[in-house]
């Protein structure tokens, strides 16, 4: 598995952009899917050359990331391959300059959650858009000193 930046236009990531939004419309409606800023960097996981996961940071405030657009196609989940992605995300954002990364997922996704929670995140309120949305969950994660963006292969 090889994980490394894309620009948002990379064939490989609008494939899988669209199989998130597909997957979000079918758990929550159309209403599903949020807003990812332009600053959003992106990270896209392949195997044997076939795009199969991403996930993006994108600037929150001060010192502050949030991850987005985190996605695995159903074939490849159960791999390791997102723990890799929010992995390889910590890293990014900490090259970015962040401190603490955000995020918001939904209770319609529980293996988000597990995931979120196995790599140490902690529930916080609501914030921003998602204060009104009781489907919503947020998160967040102190990140260690340290972070070496673009160790992402493996």
């Amino acid at each position: 598995m090889v994980i490394e930046e894309r620009p948002v236009d990379d064939p490989g990531l609008s494939a899988l952009l669209g199989a998130a939004f597909a997957e979000l419309v079918a758990r929550y409606g159309p209403e599903g899917r949020s807003a990812v800023h332009e600053e959003a960097r992106y990270l896209v996981a392949s195997v044997d050359g076939v795009a199969v996961g991403c996930g993006a940071v994108q600037p929150a405030g001060p010192s502050v990331g949030e991850l987005k657009r985190m996605f695995v196609l159903p074939d490849y989940r159960g791999r390791g391959i997102a723990r890799k992605l929010v992995v390889a995300l910590e890293d990014l954002a900490g090259a970015m300059g962040c401190h603490t990364l955000l995020l918001a997922t939904g209770v319609r996704q529980p293996e988000a959650i597990a995931l979120y929670e196995r790599c140490g995140y902690v529930p916080v309120e609501r914030y921003g858009k998602y204060v009104d949305q009781p489907l919503t969950r947020c998160f967040h994660k102190p990140l260690p000193e340290g972070t070496t963006a673009g160790a992402w292969s493996s």
